[in-house]
């Protein structure tokens, strides 16, 4: 088991950045390809982030490319997720999930989610 627990939302402004952090407990961290998913209401998961074992690849979705930055230490145990330039339409709950089969942007193949963390862009 690991268990995953999302900080660093909250209100902010358009325009604005946050860093999300995800702390993992419970298996060896870099074991896991970790992502970043998001979901507002009456929508379906969104993918975002992905990053492999070591960190030294990462992908993102054509959505978020250039705003958002996925980055994870494992000696903490923590992947983060940098946002910046924040719009409304980014208003969500935001999720960060670990995978140890490889690396994916389908929610269905990531075998432990966090709680979540609630971002709102206010415009």
């Amino acid at each position: 088991q690991v268990q995953l627990v999302e900080s660093g939302g909250g209100l902010v402004q358009a325009g604005g950045s946050l860093r999300l952090s995800c702390a993992a407990s419970g298996r060896t961290f870099s074991n896991y390809a970790m992502g970043w998913f998001r979901q507002a209401p009456g929508t379906e998961r969104e993918f975002l982030a992905r990053i492999s074992r070591s960190g030294s690849n990462t992908a993102y979705a054509d959505s978020v490319k250039g705003r958002f930055t996925i980055s994870r230490d494992n000696a903490k145990n923590t992947v983060y997720l940098q946002i910046n330039s924040l719009k409304p339409e980014d208003t969500a709950v935001y999720y960060c999930a670990a995978d140890r089969r490889g690396w994916s942007s389908d929610p269905g193949k990531y075998d432990y989610w966090g709680q979540g963390t609630q971002v709102t862009v206010s415009s």
